[in-house]
This record gives C-alpha cells, sequence and structure tokens, in this order.
C-alpha cells in the first residue's frame, strides 16, 4: 500500500466546508482500492489567521510545504482582508515558489447537468485550459507613485520570460497529444504588440516539434465568445495566467456551476509538491448555510490521484461523480436541488462503494 503524505489547507470561506468534504471520499477510495492511504497534516492558513498573525501563513510556510507529495487547498480570500493581500500572501507564494507553472483546469459538461447553453449535452463540451500559473500579469512587477495626489500613478507590468512561456506552452502541446490533438493559443498580440507577439513566436516554435497538433491563433475577445456559441469546437486551450483566469470561469460556468470546476497548480518535474483546489473561490455569500457544492473539491481529488498515478482510483471517483449528477436526486443549489454539501458527498461515497 502506497502511503502519501499530504498538506491540507483549508483556508477561507466554504473552503472549510467542501474541504473535509474531498478528505472523505479520498479516505474512501483509499479504503475501497486498498492501493494507497494518505496522511494529514492541516495547516490554518488564509484570512482568520492573517488577522490574528498579521500573515496569511507562517514564514517558513514554504519550507514546510515543502515536505510534503501534495497539498491539498481550499480556497482563499474574504471580505474582512483586502484580496491583493489574501492572494499574494498565500497562493500565490505556494505556484510562484514551487515552480507550479501549469494550471489546469477542465471543464466537462456532467450527465445529468444543464449548461445555461440551449441544447448542449454531455460530451458536447468537454475541454482544457492551461494557465500559466507564476508570472505573466500576476508577476507582481510595478508600483504607485505620488499617492494621494493628482498625478498619482499606477504600474502594473506583466512579465514574460522565454523559459517561462516556452515550458506551459510545450506542456499544452503534450497535453493536447493524448486528446483530441486541437490547440488554441489564447492571445491579444494586436493590441500587446511586445508580450504577446513574443508569446505567440515562441508558440509557433514548440510546434515545430508537434507537427501532429492542429493549432489556432485566437484573440482572447473572439475565443471568450466562442467559449459561449461554439465549446464543442474547443480541445486544449493555452493561455497566459490573466487569459486562463477569466476563461475557466467561463468554461465553469457553461458546465451548469463553478461549483463543479476544479483545478491543479502543476509542477511537473515534481521538483516540488503540486497543488489542487476548486476553481470556486470562498463564496462568502453562502458560507456557513452548508449548501456548499462539494463535486469541484473531489474533482480536484481526483485530479491529485491522477497526478500520484492513482489512476483506478482517480477513474472511481469521476465514475461516482457522474452517476451521482445523472439521477439529478441529491443536486446543491447551485445546480438546481436542495442538497446540502454533507449529503452530496454521501452520494458519491455510496456510488464508490457499489462500484469497487
Amino acid at each position: 500500500m502506497r502511503d502519501y503524505h499530504v498538506a491540507v489547507i483549508p483556508g477561507d470561506g466554504i473552503g472549510q466546508e467542501v474541504t473535509p468534504e474531498g478528505v472523505r471520499v479520498l479516505d474512501e477510495i483509499g479504503r475501497v482500492t486498498g492501493a494507497f492511504k494518505m496522511r494529514y497534516d492541516y495547516f490554518p492558513w488564509g484570512c482568520e489567521y492573517y488577522l490574528k498573525t498579521g500573515k496569511m501563513m507562517d514564514d517558513d510556510g514554504l519550507r514546510v510545504l515543502r515536505e510534503f507529495d501534495i497539498i491539498y487547498f481550499g480556497a482563499v480570500g474574504f471580505p474582512s482582508v483586502p484580496d491583493h493581500i489574501s492572494l499574494r500572501g498565500l497562493r500565490l507564494p505556494i505556484c510562484q515558489g514551487f515552480e507550479q507553472y501549469v494550471c489546469l483546469r477542465p471543464s466537462f459538461l456532467l450527465p445529468g447537468i444543464t449548461s445555461p447553453l440551449a441544447g448542449k449535452k454531455p460530451g458536447d463540451i468537454d475541454f482544457v485550459v492551461v494557465r500559466e500559473n507564476t508570472e505573466g500579469e500576476y508577476s507582481g512587477a510595478g508600483g504607485r507613485a505620488h499617492r494621494g495626489l493628482p498625478a498619482e500613478v499606477a504600474i502594473e507590468t506583466a512579465v514574460f520570460t522565454r523559459v517561462g512561456v516556452e515550458r506551459v506552452i510545450r506542456y499544452a502541446y503534450q497535453l493536447a497529444q493524448t486528446r483530441r490533438k486541437h490547440l488554441i493559443n489564447a492571445t491579444k498580440s494586436n493590441a500587446q504588440q511586445h508580450s504577446l507577439t513574443f508569446w505567440d513566436e515562441i508558440f509557433v516554435q514548440v510546434g515545430k516539434a508537434f507537427p501532429e497538433v492542429q493549432t489556432e491563433r485566437v484573440l482572447i475577445d473572439a475565443l471568450s465568445a466562442r467559449f459561449v456559441l461554439r465549446p464543442e469546437s474547443l480541445d486544449v486551450v493555452v493561455g497566459s495566467n490573466l487569459f486562463g483566469d477569466i476563461l475557466t470561469d467561463l468554461g465553469g460556468a457553461i458546465c451548469g456551476s463553478l461549483g463543479l470546476a476544479a483545478s491543479g497548480n502543476i509542477n511537473p518535474e515534481r521538483d516540488y509538491p503540486s497543488m489542487f483546489e476548486p476553481v470556486h473561490g470562498s463564496a462568502p455569500d453562502i458560507f456557513g448555510k452548508g449548501i456548499a457544492n462539494p463535486i469541484a473539491m473531489i474533482w480536484c481529488g481526483a485530479m491529485m490521484l491522477d497526478f500520484l498515478g492513482e489512476k483506478p482510483g482517480a477513474e472511481l471517483i469521476m465514475r461516482a461523480i457522474k452517476a451521482v449528477t445523472a439521477e439529478g436526486a441529491t443536486l446543491t443549489p447551485d445546480l438546481g436541488g436542495t442538497a446540502k454539501t454533507q449529503e452530496v458527498t454521501d452520494a458519491i461515497i455510496a456510488k464508490i462503494r457499489a462500484m469497487k
């Protein structure tokens, strides 16, 4: 039986509610497959921790986390702490410090879920966005001067390095090879004549090693429309940090709910632990009501197991999720149901036990 040491950071808002549900499913999968066991260490970092200590995580947080096999992350951000402090105090330092340069976000219309796009059925929406995750528009370069004066100025500089752009684009090409061999380059090089022409050039250069992958260069505004009008034409999309972030919220929405959107922050070389988190964030408007959708967090667990090489366990989780959504009897309010968070998890665990 394989043993994995997991750092669990529930974080803020509904992250504290869905993370225990994800852990319940991981433990159940370990039991029914007999293939692995998870050992968890929990960290109280987040906005509540910041209000008590003045820090989103401990000063030696990265050193501590580096000893783990994987990180299971709930959410970051709450109205009590400014967003730029919470994000840059916890999630971004982990992603950047551990070279988690691939943010992998699948969009898949599950059985039984109604898309807001008319006439779409399971299989019509099935694509993955590969988001550059360590630089670009989120690099933090820039500053403000003459604060409070009429001449006040704010500068935010996007940083694109050859190594950073090349490695994430290569990952996207490799992923496209394993799927339907179609890759879209999300860009805005007609307006950003330095950074994104650089991105486009590298996209073409890397692509020479992948002649079997069909490619398109699509401007981000046109691509956003295509997500809505022709999502079935998408397979793999690669984009900068900002573009990938925005597109994947749209991807979650057209699949029925952000409560279904999972993601992985991945260091492909495995020099550092990777981190898996739902896309939905802390959702303070529903925190404490017991109605948060746990499926995204549970799906993250499946992605995490797949990354660890536990493919049968990952597949079993996904089969159980699809069975529950297909029945439609146990769904949270974001999907038009009345079920509580724990009830959805109970239903998924019941399916796992029946399918083992």
